[in-house]
Order: C-alpha cells, then structure tokens, then sequence
C-alpha cells in the first residue's frame, strides 16, 4: 500500500496548478486531465460530474512519488473558506530550507499570509519555524523548516 495523491477542488485549475509549480517546484505529470461521463458521476456520487485539470508531482519524492491533483469541475460547488482548527483536512504542509524566503515567494506568486513566522524549540525534536498562509484559492498551507541540530 503506498499513498497516492491529494486532490484540490478549484475555481481555476491553470492558475492554481501554476501557483504549486512555480512555489513549490512541483512538476506535471501528463496528461492533462478532461474527464466525464456515466462511470465519473457514478464514482464521485456528482451528477453529471465533468472536469479537468492535472496531477502535479510533489517535490522531495522522485518521479514515483505522490500527486497534489488540481481539478475544476464544470458544476463547482462553493464554501467559505477553512480555518486551521475546523474539522476535516486541515492544511497541506511543505518543509522548506527557508520560511522567510518561500512564504515572500508563496506571496508574490498569489498566496497570502494567515499566520505569523514563529520560531519553537521542541525537546527532543528540534526547533521548527513555520507560519499558516493560503494559496490562491483560499486552501491552507504551513511552510516549516526544521533544525533538528538543537534538541
């Protein structure tokens, strides 16, 4: 058994599946994806379920690793945007070697600040920097780094 993917329902997949590959560094795995029909309603429970959109390797994970899959239904269905302590899935977390820098990246590719940079040592792990931020499409993003040098 092995993980596969995570999926982002979007308003504009091209915009967001840019926003991933030029923050994050992730890579696209063809081919893009325009998908309909009896057997996808019939899987998703959509009536009627029509999409596109396309799977984006995950950086940290080599060719075979996991997907952040970035689709836009043509009947989309709207809600307010997620807070980290509502439940459900919470957020997607990239470790990076700088906070600073990628969250400045993160903001001019479109995202937008949630949190504050904070830095906590963490007995027995490390110390972690990391902030809450958001995508262009409102998801919830952390950006962490870790110096586990300082248990």
């Amino acid at each position: 058994m092995k993980y596969a993917h995570t999926n982002i329902v979007c308003r504009d997949w091209k915009r967001l599946s840019e926003f991933y590959m030029n923050t994050f560094r992730c890579e696209v795995v063809p081919p893009v994806r325009r998908q309909s029909g009896d057997w996808l309603a019939s899987g998703t429970g959509v009536k009627n379920a029509s999409l596109k959109g396309v799977h984006l390797l995950l950086p940290g994970h080599g060719k075979d690793g996991p997907t952040l899959e970035i689709y836009q239904y043509d009947d989309l269905v709207d809600q307010a945007e997620t807070v980290p302590n509502m439940r459900g899935l919470g957020h997607l977390a990239f470790e990076v070697d700088n906070v600073q820098a990628t969250l400045a990246e993160l903001l001019q590719n479109g995202g937008t600040r949630f949190g504050n940079v904070t830095t906590r040592h963490l007995e027995s792990i490390g110390e972690l920097t990391f902030v809450y931020c958001r995508d262009p499409e409102g998801n919830l993003i952390e950006l962490q780094s870790w110096n586990r040098t300082v248990c």
